[in-house]
């Protein structure tokens, strides 16, 4: 079985045509949509933690 990296090129070539890539709008939208859900995930736990620490305190009376 013999390697012929013209052959492998050729190949590779062929297969990236068949891709459809994304517009610049829609992957910016994407990164948004991304960045934003980040953020909000963020502020979620943030908030989960902030309230589960305020009732570890409270129910061990330290710090309240």
């Amino acid at each position: 079985m013999a390697l012929d990296p013209a052959k492998f090129v050729r190949e590779v070539r062929s297969e990236v045509s068949k891709v459809t890539w994304p517009s610049r709008k829609e992957t910016l939208v994407t990164t948004g949509l991304v960045f934003a859900m980040g953020a909000l995930a963020a502020v979620f736990f943030f908030v989960i933690d902030q309230v589960v620490g305020l009732g570890v305190r409270a129910l061990f009376g330290i710090g309240v």
